[in-house]
């Protein structure tokens, strides 16, 4: 039940009507209490595994985008990391555009992926 949350994007009503047609009878809450305990380890597993499967892949392509948007009412600049497949992979934001901090983004995105 938990892992329908991670793989799909259901609310803790969806996930009590689902598990009710099939017989089961829990509350929403404790729907929500087992996703706040085991929903970051199936999500961070989910990831490993899809990480692992996609370094066989040859096509595994990043594509680096900088935006200058509005936080709080103070301009940054935004720096994010996306894989070929449009998941975001590392974000990060700076109130200055500095000269290779592209560079520096890259590489530290890609020592942690």
């Amino acid at each position: 039940m938990v892992m329908m949350q991670v793989r799909f994007p259901l609310s803790l009503r969806n996930v009590e009507d689902r598990l009710s047609e099939g017989g089961i009878d829990i509350c929403h809450e404790i729907v929500r209490l087992w996703w706040n305990r085991f929903g970051p380890i199936f999500a961070a597993d989910r990831g490993r595994q899809r990480i692992s499967r996609m370094r066989g892949f040859r096509q595994w392509n990043w594509h680096l985008d900088e935006m200058y948007v509005r936080i709080n009412d103070k301009m940054v600049y935004l720096w994010r990391t996306v894989d070929h497949a449009g998941e975001l992979r590392e974000s990060s934001v700076t109130s200055i555009r500095e000269e290779g901090a592209d560079l520096r983004f890259v590489i530290r995105a890609l020592k942690r992926h």
